[in-house]
């Protein structure tokens, strides 16, 4: 049997027509777009590399899956619909398995989400997956990073740290049984994308992100565009029951530096209405004039604990 080529490897796993709002996809030099009028697009891209982002021995159906997830968090924190997306992919050879797998992945939740693949690039090389998100938003409703005000509260979308304690099971360094070790893996293979909870945002939240680096540094990132600072309540901090079942210090490090969690942070003024979306709030902070972040825990005692979020550059 000859080898598939890369365009073949294309038609096979990644050509698809053209969804809603795309009039011309997957197979040309550029993809053509129907913007909604009067919206604004909102353009966010990322990359998965093997090794640092993912183990080896990772489901390729379950990377197919978070390889987009982790793009439409992006999307979700700032209140955009998704559109369309790009796929570039380095791969050391062609493995139909693996690609059957990784595609059905992707492709299941790009069609959940009303995502299309509308184009990309492959080619030979280690492991690396790139994708661009393209979503839109109508004039002034994007949520960023820069509109926290003091007074305003902290909330915080699901549960953090499952993500990164099935990490600390992958090193050795602590151990489950079989059924929770399955379910924060899956916490960390299979991250719900807030899609629906970001849009419902639009004129509440006064600043938003995703929490991918560990909460600590992503709320930090809003407290630095928004010029203020931030009490935050760390028992507060939802959490499965799992992760409560293990040491404080290990829940500490789960729940703030954690990362991998992709769940929303996001602010809104005292009493707000906050939307019902399905999808579970806590409240988990103030936001203050005077600038850093305190961490404290529900008794007031401030918590000394020398923890830093993700770094690609300094991990």
């Amino acid at each position: 049997m000859a080898a598939m080529g890369e365009f073949d490897l294309i038609r096979r796993y990644f050509q698809r027509p053209p969804g809603a709002g795309v009039e011309v996809g997957v197979g040309d030099d550029c993809a053509v777009l129907v913007p909604t009028p009067g919206a604004r697009w909102l353009v966010s891209s990322d990359m998965l590399v093997e090794g640092r982002h993912f183990l080896s021995t990772v489901d390729p159906a379950r990377l197919g899956h978070k390889a987009l997830a982790v793009n439409l968090s992006d999307l979700a924190a700032c209140g955009a619909t998704p559109r369309g997306f790009t796929l570039a992919l380095a791969l050391p050879r062609v493995d139909e398995a693996w690609l059957a797998g990784f595609a059905r992945g992707l492709l299941q939740l790009a069609d959940a989400s009303g995502c299309a693949l509308i184009g990309g690039d492959t080619t030979q090389g280690p492991l690396n997956i790139c994708i661009t998100v393209f979503g839109e938003a109508p004039p002034g409703q994007a949520l960023l990073r820069g509109g926290a005000r003091p007074g305003d509260e902290i909330w915080v979308s699901g549960r953090l740290g499952d993500a990164r304690l099935a990490l600390e099971v992958f090193r050795g360094t602590t151990s489950l049984d079989g059924n929770g070790f399955e379910a924060v893996r899956a916490a960390m293979e299979l991250p719900t994308p807030r899609l629906a909870l970001g849009q419902a945002l639009r004129g509440i939240a006064t600043a938003a992100i995703d929490v991918s680096d560990g909460l600590l540094g992503d709320l930090g990132h809003i407290l630095a565009a928004s010029r203020v600072g931030a009490r935050l309540d760390v028992d507060a901090l939802p959490r499965s029951a799992v992760l409560a079942a293990q040491p404080a210090a290990l829940q500490h490090t789960c729940v703030l530096t954690g990362g991998d969690d992709y769940e929303l942070v996001f602010t809104a003024p005292a009493g707000a209405r906050l939307p019902n979306v399905g999808v579970a709030m806590t409240r988990i902070g103030v936001i203050e004039t005077e600038a850093g972040l305190r961490v404290f825990d529900a008794s007031g005692a401030e918590v000394s604990h020398g923890l830093r979020s993700f770094d690609h550059f300094a991990s």
